[in-house]
């Protein structure tokens, strides 16, 4: 009789974890500052972006993708011309995060590393077409103007775009040490006196 009811306690157990085990399956969590896109096998990427909270896929037929919306940090160093010809060595440092609406998008055309496969190229490609519009000078002077014409496409918010470390070729730099000293020291007699 007890091994009777050690057998229906086991098969309980098991039919329990069983079951258990099914539910588990079938719950996913997206985290605060991140979404998530329904992959269902037979319909492709879903359209819905799922936000926040415990949520219920079917089991073995959909797959959550999760994104963090986060915005992070990247930095990209460029060599470049200005618009008088001017080699400008530039690192732009960018913060970025995905548009929730255009994650499913992302998904398909550009998979879940999306900020390390086009942020790089395209940040080059877009500072290269506004560097070439300035000259040497107004890179160190408007930096702020140039900043803010950098913008990208791909469903990516560049929020915080900011220029650090400009250096230029070696003889732009030797002709603005050359012309400061003849500038400051090389003055006529007249002017040295007033």
């Amino acid at each position: 009789m007890a091994a009777k009811v050690f057998v229906s306690i086991g098969k309980f157990g098991l039919a329990l974890a069983v079951v258990g085990s099914m539910l588990n399956s079938a719950l996913y969590n997206v985290d605060a500052g991140h979404r998530a896109v329904i992959f269902d096998r037979f319909c492709g990427v879903q359209d819905i972006v799922v936000g926040e909270g415990t949520h219920f896929p079917i089991p073995w037929v959909q797959k959550p993708i999760i994104f963090d919306c986060h915005s992070r940090p990247l930095n990209v160093p460029v060599i470049t011309g200005s618009k008088d010809l001017q080699n400008v060595n530039i690192t732009l440092y960018i913060l970025s995060w995905p548009v929730a609406s255009q994650l499913p998008c992302i998904f398909t055309s550009i998979r879940e590393d999306y900020d390390e496969r086009v942020l790089p190229s395209i940040t080059t490609k877009i500072l290269k077409s506004v560097v070439s519009h300035f000259d040497a000078g107004e890179l160190i002077t408007q930096r702020e103007l140039l900043s803010r014409q950098v913008t990208a496409t791909f469903g990516l918010i560049l929020d915080d775009v900011s220029l650090t470390h400009p250096t230029f070729g070696k003889e732009f730099t030797e002709a603005t040490a050359l012309m400061i000293l003849n500038t400051t020291f090389l003055l006529p007699l007249s002017q040295k006196s007033l």
